[in-house]
C-alpha cells in the first residue's frame, strides 16, 4: 500500500481537499436560498437540474466504489501498481453524498415553486434514460468475469459525459433570455473555486509521490474540474460582462425575471410603436387632457417595470 514521503504535504493534501469539499458543497446553498425567497424556479434550468442529479448519482457510486470496496482496490492496484494510492479520498464520497441529497432538494423545489410554463425537456429525458441503460449494460457484461474496476470506470465515465452536458442548456438559456437572473451566481463563484482547489490537491499527491498517475488514473475527476471550471468562467462572463443583473424586486407579487422580460419586451414595443402612440395623442381631437394621458400611461408603465423614462 502506497504510503506520503511528506507530512506536510500530507497534511496540505487533506487540507486542499476539504476546501474544496467545503466550496463545492456550499456552492448547492445560493440558489436553494435563492429558490426559496423567490418562491420561483424561473430562470434556473430544469435540463441542467435532472442531468446534474444523474451526474452526481454516478459519481457518487464512482467514489463509495473505489474508497469502500476492497476487490476494486486491489484490481486498480493491480492494474497502476501496488504503490499508487487510491485516487480518491473521504472527502469525495462526502462531497457525492451531499451532492445527490441537495440536488433532489433542488428537484422538490421545482415540483413546488412557481416554474412558469418550462418543463423538463424530451431531449434530457432521452439523454437520461439512455445514460443508465448504458450503465445497466456495463453491470452485465461486468458480472462474468468480476471486472469491478472497469465498472466502476464506467461509472465515472458517465459521470463526466454528464459534467459535459449538464451546462449547456443553462448557457444556452441565459443566451437566449439575455439574463442570468433566476440562476445564481454563488454557485459558481464557489464552484470554480472547488475547481480550482481540488486541482491543487491532485497536484500535491502527485509531486508528493512523483508520479501523475492520479491526473490520468482519475482521468473522471480530472476532466470534471477542468469542464466545471470552462462552464464556471462563461457562466461569470454572461452575469457580469454579457448580461448584468438588474436589481431584484421584494414585491412578493412581482416575479423579476417575468418583469425583466416584460421590460425588455415594452421597450421594443416603444420603439416600435412610437408613431401609433403619436396617432392615439393626435385622434383626441385636441382634447389635451386625453393627449396627456395617454404620455402619463406609458410613463407609468415604463416605471413600474424598473426602467427610466427619457
Amino acid at each position: 500500500m502506497a504510503s506520503w514521503n511528506s507530512v506536510p504535504l500530507e497534511v496540505l493534501y487533506n487540507v486542499l481537499g476539504w476546501v474544496a469539499f467545503v466550496s463545492w458543497s456550499i456552492s448547492f446553498y445560493p440558489q436553494v436560498i435563492l429558490n426559496f425567497r423567490r418562491k420561483s424556479v424561473v430562470g434556473l434550468n430544469f435540463d441542467f437540474v435532472v442531468l446534474n442529479l444523474t451526474k452526481h448519482s454516478s459519481y457518487l457510486i464512482y467514489n463509495a466504489s473505489m474508497f469502500f470496496c476492497s476487490a476494486v482496490q486491489r484490481q486498480y492496484h493491480h492494474r497502476y501498481g501496488s504503490n499508487e494510492m487510491i485516487p480518491v479520498a473521504a472527502n469525495d464520497v462526502a462531497f457525492s453524498t451531499h451532492a445527490v441529497l441537495l440536488t433532489t432538494f433542488t428537484l422538490f423545489q421545482i415540483s413546488i415553486y412557481d416554474r412558469g410554463n418550462q418543463k423538463v425537456s424530451k431531449i434530457a429525458i432521452a439523454i437520461v434514460s439512455v445514460a443508465w441503460l448504458s450503465v445497466a449494460v456495463c453491470v452485465f457484461l461486468a458480472f462474468p468475469k468480476h471486472s469491478w474496476l472497469w465498472l466502476v470506470s464506467c461509472f465515472n465515465t458517465l459521470q463526466v459525459v454528464m459534467t459535459v452536458t449538464k451546462y449547456i442548456p443553462q448557457a444556452v438559456m441565459n443566451f437566449r433570455r439575455k439574463s442570468t437572473i433566476g440562476f445564481s451566481i454563488g454557485n459558481i463563484l464557489l464552484d470554480l473555486f472547488g475547481g480550482v482547489t481540488n486541482y491543487g490537491q491532485m497536484a500535491v499527491q502527485s509531486i508528493d509521490q512523483n508520479s501523475w498517475v492520479n491526473f490520468y488514473a482519475n482521468i473522471g475527476k480530472t476532466l470534471l474540474s477542468l469542464v466545471s471550471i470552462f462552464f464556471d468562467i462563461l457562466f461569470i462572463v454572461q452575469h457580469y460582462v454579457l448580461y448584468p443583473s438588474r436589481k431584484e424586486v421584494s414585491s412578493p407579487n412581482f416575479d423579476v425575471v417575468n418583469g425583466y422580460e416584460a421590460l425588455n419586451s415594452f421597450a421594443t414595443k416603444e420603439a416600435q410603436g412610437k408613431e401609433e402612440w403619436e396617432q392615439r395623442a393626435e385622434s383626441s381631437e385636441g382634447n389635451a387632457d386625453a393627449a396627456e394621458e395617454v404620455v402619463v400611461v406609458a410613463v407609468r408603465e415604463k416605471r413600474m417595470l424598473g426602467g427610466k423614462c427619457c
